[in-house]
């Protein structure tokens, strides 16, 4: 994987370079980073979707569709998400790379004047977003909301960050609450707007083969028309738990749902974030884990029964689907799996197994442009970007002694249940 280049091009403004020559497309993404809040977070998640159906030069959908179908097909886009306690609004341009293109034609350039476009010049009505636009994307929101409510195992997921967290940031949702969405009026959207391009720090990202040069001199153009002052950008992460805290709840449903959330002590920048990783791997990231081998298999407890790391936060999360009548068997079998890492029931198999899987996943994300990008902007907040080489090499240099001893750092802090009336 080639290396990334990293300029500052204004307060707060970080233009990230990869060169690649494999692909015949490239990449820009623009990530709006600010900080997680229960008072903002919909209103943003809001304007993020709103942003890319017009701007003042292509002030509907239909006229923006054919800019982007005379660059070869180009696409925009945007999507939402949270990292440890920072919300995360990304605005896309995905097209051609330079060197396929006509005449000279230099796509990146105008792929990045289409995203300064949607960001700095939206299209608007005096001092408001366009209501239409807003209610459109609001309705899509919404029907998100709903979605996600009824998949059971992201509505279980989020119950357990949401009780977990309730004094963190990270407690709150990617996109706020339904009642805030409803709440948010073209006006104060426009407000909204206008604080982001002062306050939030961007990180732009190109992948592409041709010269990142063009498409640069944009963005830091349009960045110097604007007076910033950057929002400092907080993560807490909690070290231990000292008791456990148990949330049931009933519906009417068919699989009841378990979800363990774990402190393990490992947070980045940690130098032992990666072995920590690794550790939740053994545990039940792969098919040769414990959990699905012994728990999922052998004793036939749950549909599923995986385990994640999220490195942000230090926190690491069991999830799983259980008959209603299993799960203080699941739980005590979950548990049992975890004491037996702690004694150093670690085989040979299991570790080289697991480092096989984890190398394989991240090579991967190097076979697409997209999972290129996805590969850097997920180290935005680790105070240094890695190759998949160099971050290979790390994962084969864990020993098991290290994934005993992070296994002994796990506190088990909340158990959620969903089960059946």
């Amino acid at each position: 994987m080639s290396s990334i280049k990293r300029k500052e091009i204004s307060d707060g403004v970080f233009f990230n370079s990869v060169k690649d020559s494999r692909f015949k497309t490239m990449k820009i993404s623009v990530n709006i980073i600010v900080p997680l809040d229960k008072q903002t977070a919909s209103s943003n998640a809001l304007l993020c979707g709103v942003l890319t159906r017009s701007c003042k030069a292509y002030p509907d959908f239909t006229i923006l569709s054919k800019k982007l179908s005379s660059l070869y097909g180009a696409d925009i886009s945007s999507s939402l998400r949270k990292s440890g306690d920072r919300q995360i609004l990304t605005l896309s341009a995905s097209g051609l790379d330079d060197r396929y293109a006509l005449d000279g034609e230099i796509i990146s350039k105008e792929l990045s004047l289409l995203l300064c476009g949607v960001l700095f010049e939206p299209y608007l009505k005096g001092n408001s977003f366009v209501e239409s636009e807003v209610e459109q994307e609001r309705r899509q929101l919404l029907d998100l909301i709903d979605s996600e409510f009824n998949d059971k195992r992201i509505y279980a997921t989020g119950q357990l960050v949401k009780n977990m967290c309730k004094n963190e940031a990270f407690g709150i949702k990617r996109y706020g609450t339904a009642e805030g969405i409803q709440s948010v009026t073209p006006s104060s959207l426009y407000s909204t707007w206008q604080s982001i391009l002062k306050t939030a720090v961007f990180e732009i990202f190109y992948i592409g083969e041709s010269s990142a040069d063009k498409a640069q001199e944009v963005f830091a153009d349009a960045f110097s028309k604007i007076n910033r002052s950057p929002v400092e950008l907080k993560n807490k992460v909690i070290r231990s738990a000292d008791s456990v805290n148990h949330v049931t709840e009933e519906m009417e449903l068919s699989q009841s749902k378990l979800v363990m959330g774990f402190r393990t002590d490992s947070a980045i920048p940690d130098d032992d974030v990666n072995v920590t990783r690794l550790m939740c791997a053994v545990l039940g990231g792969t098919a040769n884990s414990k959990l699905f081998c012994n728990v999922r298999e052998k004793q036939s407890l749950c549909y599923y029964c995986s385990s994640r790391f999220d490195m942000q936060k230090g926190i690491l999360y069991v999830d799983s689907g259980v008959e209603g009548d299993n799960l203080e068997k699941a739980e005590k079998a979950i548990l049992k799996e975890i004491e037996d890492m702690q004694n150093g029931n670690i085989s040979d198999f299991e570790i080289d197994a697991t480092k096989m899987a984890v190398i394989n996943s991240f090579n991967t994300s190097n076979d697409t442009v997209g999972g290129i990008d996805l590969w850097y902007t997920s180290q935005m907040f680790n105070g240094s970007f890695k190759t998949i080489e160099e971050l290979s090499a790390e994962i084969n240099a864990v020993t098991k002694q290290q994934l005993v001893d992070a296994a002994k750092k796990l506190t088990i802090d909340t158990v959620y249940v969903l089960k059946n009336k």
